[in-house]
């Protein structure tokens, strides 16, 4: 293909995520990087591309180490709980951070710059996950007792598979978020290469297997949540150059994929298969997993009545809905126990008045809802 610039003068092709048309008058670019600013710059058929540097290369690398979900899991949340205070600019305040073992710990001593990144990754997930399921029985409550977890994430439930999932998928998405914000110094362009993932013999293949799969999902989702943003530039505000990236979605957005994953999760089995096992559905053995589907190998309480030997903290207390037809409906949240209604005072902004020029003033109005929680 033929690339040409804003005079209709052709140019040398462009190699690599640029891609240049003659589109009219002015020059048509799009950018295909999943980060929210260009890679590239380019001015009438000019191109100058940034070099990639290998300080993000081991950002990405890091991440991956967090997320393979082969001997640590999601221990590494735990991150959430660090001190603001704690300034994180001497190699002795690793030792200092919950939830990492000893090969994060020195991966944390030669990264110090990003590990306030990691830890609002931590934080992020933990937030997310508890609003994704805020509407539930099961309502990611259990995820805040990191890195000591109960029995609904440490066993291979859909539960567990969401957590993974989400949590790879954030700590991606905080890196990239902190890398176009210019909070991660060093960014550039570049894949983020392979991390060897070498499995331990302790703890259960096939858990390992379901966490690295979920894992890989929650990534993919994220990739695929790319959206394409324009920008015209010109003399006047004319479109003479036009300049498209992909940026990405809010995370919440991506958790409500990947919710809708976790609602219609595959049971999988471990089985062999020639020499070798695999994770194959339970019920479907004739076709393989997808790469797109979430999968779990333990079934999951109702979550119904507390009980912590099944990961379960019930809803007792729990805020429900007497008109939704919805999960958070006082019938299916309530479990059929019924529910108490209670009356909570709202205040409110009301009476709001634009003034010339430029403010608005409002008053406090106060009044009484009806609300329900189970018995």
């Amino acid at each position: 293909m033929r690339l040409f610039n804003a005079q209709g003068r052709a140019t040398p092709k462009l190699k690599g995520n640029t891609l240049c048309r003659k589109s009219g008058k002015p020059l048509f670019c799009v950018i295909l990087f999943p980060l929210e600013k260009p890679i590239s710059f380019i001015k009438w058929g000019k191109v100058e591309k940034m070099k990639p540097n290998p300080r993000f290369f081991l950002a990405g690398f890091l991440s991956l180490i967090l997320q393979t979900g082969l001997c640590y899991g999601i221990k590494w949340i735990a991150l959430s709980k660090t001190p603001s205070a704690l300034a994180l600019n001497q190699t002795q305040h690793c030792k200092q951070l919950e939830g990492l073992v000893v090969s994060q710990v020195q991966l944390c001593r030669s990264n110090l710059e990003l590990m306030q990144t990691i830890i609002q990754a931590a934080r992020e997930v933990i937030k997310t996950c508890r609003k994704t399921f805020s509407d539930m029985r099961w309502n990611c409550s259990s995820i805040e007792l990191a890195p000591n977890y109960l029995l609904d994430l440490e066993r291979g439930t859909r539960e567990s598979a969401f957590v993974y999932a989400l949590s790879a998928a954030a700590i991606s998405h905080t890196i990239a978020r902190a890398c176009t914000t210019g909070d991660l110094p060093g960014c550039s362009c570049g894949p983020i290469p392979d991390a060897p993932m070498k499995m331990k013999k302790s703890g259960s293949q096939a858990n390992k297997l379901m966490h690295l799969h979920n894992s890989e999902v929650g990534r993919q989702v994220l990739k695929a949540s790319l959206e394409m943003k324009c920008k015209c530039h010109g003399v006047s505000g004319s479109c003479s150059i036009k300049t498209c990236w992909k940026g990405l979605q809010e995370l919440r957005d991506i958790a409500l994929d990947l919710k809708n994953k976790y609602l219609s999760a595959t049971k999988v089995v471990h089985r062999p298969m020639g020499t070798r096992k695999y994770l194959v559905p339970k019920d479907i053995d004739i076709r393989p997993v997808k790469e797109t589907e979430l999968i779990y190998l333990q079934s999951s309480p109702d979550f119904c009545m507390k009980n912590e030997k099944v990961g379960s903290h019930g809803t007792q207390d729990r805020q429900c809905n007497k008109t939704s037809n919805g999960s958070d409906s006082c019938d299916l949240m309530c479990c059929g126990r019924g529910y108490n209604p209670y009356m909570d005072k709202v205040v409110e902004r009301c009476h709001c008045k634009y003034h010339w020029c430029c403010y608005v003033t409002c008053k406090k109005c106060e009044r009484t809802v009806e609300r329900y929680v189970c018995k």
